[in-house]
């Protein structure tokens, strides 16, 4: 009987742990920074302009630690080229601040910049403006 309960016990057991859930990451958050002298929507602009954009982006909670940030550009509908990649400290790894003084071809047409945040769990988050060139 005493073996019993204990294999019943034991049972029960691994049932509790096998139905406790693993918190569920969250995306990082990302946003574009507005306000004078920043280019935060997608706009018209002229050839060789230079603009300046920036992101502020925050982990989800505190587990949600900040780990990598790229920016990518792609002209024309082309491919997408990283221009700049950073992986963050842990002293960063809460929130993360980034301007980049980005100066358009000399050529019309598009130019997509993405900028993309990821955090220890392996969540994306990403924020985009697209210029047109004129």
């Amino acid at each position: 009987m005493k073996k019993l309960t204990t294999i019943f016990a034991t049972v029960v057991a691994l049932s509790l742990l096998a139905s406790c859930d693993k918190e569920e990451g969250s995306l990082p958050n990302i946003e574009m920074k507005t306000g004078s002298g920043y280019t935060s929507s997608n706009a018209t602009v002229s050839k060789n302009q230079t603009l300046l954009v920036g992101i502020t982006a925050s982990n989800a909670g505190t587990a949600d630690v900040l780990k990598s940030f790229d920016a990518s550009r792609i002209y024309d509908g082309g491919s997408s080229n990283s221009f700049y990649s950073e992986a963050l400290s842990v002293q960063a790894g809460d929130e993360y601040r980034k301007d980049f003084n980005i100066t358009t071809r000399n050529e019309e047409g598009t130019e997509k910049y993405t900028f993309t945040v990821t955090n220890k769990d392996g969540y994306r988050n990403s924020v985009s403006v697209t210029l047109t060139v004129k």
